[in-house]
């Protein structure tokens, strides 16, 4: 029996909201979530990248949020994201669903006038939606209370984890009462998520879909061995013949994203740029590029593995193969989402196979190798020609013959030569030496 999004306890308006978004059933996490958040229970959910852990609080929240009012700077909720991509994104989520709901949000994330911030915050909002630094400042300057939190939410847990945001997450949440809800999604569930977990939440309802960091079934994966050399050769070969309707390329650091940016734009591909130093209005403009189609490839650093929801891209190369198994799952996962396919492709020189032993370790299946792209045909290309028997005679007959090595003099005795056999150990002699023998001057 198909399960629908009435089924889940949902009010006529948010489904009315959620059917002109163009979506009819829900996913297994937010049919599974959705009626425990309505319940007011505690949550603790994991699911992979793709799967509508959004909406699967933003739904729920924004029916519980119904009744009530908002006080001058005292958030009646607060979800909380790793990036300032993800945190637009649940946003987003928030007015396409709450469109014929009076509730009010405030967006807090780095690059966004403080002012503009605090005009909203002044008012009061139902929703804060924040990134863990910019709330911290806020609250430091005294324009955020959370003593009137109701429903806290953390959302990507593990990506704060890698982040290093958990000290900033603990701040806070110790600054909410005692009596909330609390919801936390996260892709992967590590030792230390669940000791977050046991620490946040209260007989907490906890769902998990598919395997923790398994990666979606409608995505095909591809491994390439090249020279370091080839890399650029090689993916321009795949973005102009395989049919690449748009594509995320990640690489590992910033400085690498600009250059393979400026390669690529030099070749006159579409290409859009996106790492962590850039400011947050050009971000945002380069997001809404590519989503309009005006530029078809983005190369990006990880700070866009978990930010980013935009439904249909085709592909995702690996310039560089992350140094996290997990981030690979998150890259991949910008892919193949709601039920559509999709292709990941990774480059790797063979330098990278502690990597890949963990990315193939985690998704539990090894990574398959394209044809033509092996490993052994790439190590033949990079291993020098052998000398011939004459070119080594050629090179032995034009050395210079070294001088023999002048052996060392033993320690008391002149002359240079070979070292008598006295049966002492070396600077050792059966002889006192001359100056032990002279009677000291008085």
């Amino acid at each position: 029996m198909t399960v629908t999004f009435e089924d889940l306890g949902l009010g006529p308006d948010l489904l009315r909201a959620v059917s002109e978004a163009g979506y009819e059933t829900p996913t297994p996490i937010q049919e599974k979530a959705i009626p425990y958040v309505l319940m007011n229970r505690d949550v603790l959910g994991c699911a992979q990248t793709g799967t509508g852990k959004t909406a699967s609080f933003t739904l729920p929240m924004i029916e519980i949020l119904s009744q009530g009012r908002a006080r001058a700077r005292m958030p009646r909720s607060v979800i909380l994201a790793p990036t300032r991509e993800l945190a637009a994104q649940v946003a987003e989520n928030f007015e396409t669903y709450g469109k014929y709901h009076k509730l009010t949000m405030a967006l807090l994330i780095g690059g966004v006038s403080f002012n503009e911030q605090e005009k909203l915050l002044d008012r009061g909002v139902d929703v804060l939606i924040a990134t863990p630094g910019r709330l911290l400042d806020h609250c430091e300057r005294g324009k955020v209370m959370l003593t009137d939190t109701k429903i806290a939410v953390i959302d990507e847990a593990d990506r704060m984890l890698d982040m290093g945001f958990v000290p900033d997450v603990e701040k806070i949440v110790g600054m909410m009462p005692p009596l909330r809800q609390m919801v936390m999604f996260s892709a992967t569930m590590p030792k230390e998520i669940r000791r977050l977990a046991e620490k946040f939440l209260r007989n907490a309802k906890e769902i998990t879909v598919d395997p923790p960091s398994s990666t979606a079934s409608t995505i095909e994966q591809g491994l390439a061995y090249v020279a370091p050399r080839q890399k650029n050769t090689v993916l321009r070969k795949w973005l102009s013949e395989d049919d690449v309707k748009n594509a995320l390329i990640f690489c590992n650091r910033k400085r690498d994203v600009a250059t393979l940016y400026q390669s690529l734009q030099k070749h006159g591909f579409p290409v859009g740029a996106l790492h962590g130093d850039m400011d947050q209005y050009k971000r945002m403009e380069c997001l809404d590029r590519f989503r309009q189609g005006e530029i078809k490839l983005l190369v990006c650093s990880d700070v866009a593995a978990r930010g980013l929801d935009i439904a249909a891209v085709s592909h995702v190369f690996n310039y560089d193969i992350p140094t996290s198994a997990e981030d690979y799952v998150h890259r991949i996962g910008r892919t193949g989402r709601a039920g559509r396919s999709g292709k990941a492709l990774t480059l790797t020189t063979g330098r990278d196979q502690k990597q890949i032993a963990a990315i193939e370790k985690m998704i539990g299946s090894p990574l398959p190798v394209l044809e033509g792209y092996e490993q052994h045909s790439q190590q033949q290309a990079e291993k020098p020609e052998k000398e011939s028997p004459q070119s080594k005679t050629r090179s032995s007959a034009g050395k210079k013959e070294r001088p023999p090595k002048r052996s060392r003099t033993p320690w008391g005795q002149e002359g240079i030569g070979e070292e008598p056999d006295t049966g002492l150990p070396f600077g050792q002699t059966d002889g006192v030496p001359a100056f032990l023998l002279r009677a000291p001057k008085l």
